[in-house]
């Protein structure tokens, strides 16, 4: 067992206590492993131990490590800031967004979607603890954002995402993604019909689990710590 599948079993493991203690099925959580700066090598491991679902944070290095493992069947979710003029390889590469954070991304990325490829799925990015260094929208503009994208073609909005502040205590780490769980109830409430909360990392996965994350996206715990990439290419 390498060291990489023993990670990801620990990972699971902590899904299914978390899930327990939440009253919850284990298999309504699934599990993004985040593997940007890691080399392609690290993701072929993780694919080896029955992972499928990868995160990418820097546009080139995604497009890069999709296309040398393009015989895996693996799918690929683009979850770091965007910029607009790096769209067009996000919508011929990913199968997600979770970033999306203004409508101008969202139409961008729309318009550029090839089509013979399926409806880009998509998450709007939420600023759940108000960081001035965050991405995301603010909580009052979410439902409007939402909506405007939800109206596009060739996007499929799924749900909401958030990275709230780092909080060490569990009543701290549950109170911002509470928000974010009780907008994803109240959108649905309205129509959107709305299936992805994508919330929750290393340190805040027991956290997300009780508050409902459907997704959670898991890189240091399965890859170890990482180094920074030289430059800010995004």
């Amino acid at each position: 067992m390498t060291f990489i599948s023993a990670n990801l079993q620990a990972v699971r493991d902590r899904i299914r206590l978390a899930a327990a203690v939440a009253g919850r099925n284990a298999d309504s959580i699934g599990l993004l492993a985040v593997s940007k700066t890691m080399p392609a090598e690290r993701v072929r491991d993780a694919a080896a131990a029955g992972q499928r679902a990868f995160g990418e944070n820097y546009v080139q290095e995604g497009v890069d490590k999709a296309r040398q493992l393009a015989g895996l069947g693996l799918e690929w979710h683009f979850i770091g800031p965007l910029q607009s003029n790096k769209t067009r390889p996000v919508a011929e590469t990913f199968a997600w967004v979770h970033s999306i954070d203004r409508l101008k991304l969202a139409e961008r990325l729309s318009a550029q979607r090839p089509a013979d490829l399926p409806p880009l799925n998509v998450c709007v990015q939420v600023n759940v603890s108000g960081e001035d260094t965050k991405s995301g929208c603010t909580l009052e503009e979410a439902p409007a954002l939402c909506r405007a994208v939800a109206a596009l073609p060739n996007l499929r909005l799924r749900g909401l995402m958030a990275i709230p502040a780092p909080a060490d205590e569990m009543t701290a780490q549950r109170e911002p993604l509470a928000r974010l769980r009780q907008l994803f109830e109240q959108l649905n409430r309205e129509g959107l019909s709305l299936d992805t909360l994508s919330m929750g990392m290393s340190h805040d996965l027991e956290a997300a689990v009780l508050e409902g994350a459907t997704m959670v996206r898991i890189g240091t715990a399965i890859f170890g710590e990482r180094k920074k990439p030289q430059g800010s290419e995004q």
